[in-house]
């Protein structure tokens, strides 16, 4: 059975920096594609980044190109998502996710498998 489970949220300064870990167990991940999304007050759950875990391919949404950084660490089976220059719109829940299949995808219906999330304030 997957298992993620998320850490490394809080509350942040705008300018400021996080990293969020996702730490996976279950099976092994090689033929997997895992992800961030997050979730604001009353909005809908949005695709943040995804990644192939094998090749390190990664896939960003516009709103954070530049800011925000998905690696894996293979040995440790632990997903991050660095996040710099903070804004207070980056104040979400935020979920890691993955599937069965390699594809970075951006849809948060093609991922099966979610941890229950951390929160990010950003506070301006």
């Amino acid at each position: 059975q997957v298992q993620l489970v998320e850490s490394g949220g809080g509350l942040v300064q705008a300018g400021g920096s996080l990293r969020l870990s996702c730490a996976a167990s279950g099976r092994t991940f090689s033929g997997s594609a895992m992800g961030w999304f997050r979730q604001a007050p009353g909005k809908e759950r949005a695709f943040v980044a995804a990644i192939t875990w094998s090749s390190g391919t990664a896939r960003y949404a516009d709103s954070v190109k530049g800011r925000i950084t998905i690696s894996r660490d293979n040995a440790k089976n632990t997903l991050y998502l660095q996040m710099n220059g903070l804004k207070p719109e980056d104040t979400a829940a935020y979920y890691c996710a993955a599937r069965d299949t390699e594809f970075p995808n951006i849809f948060e219906s093609a991922y099966p498998y979610w941890g229950q999330g951390t929160q990010v304030t950003v506070s301006s």
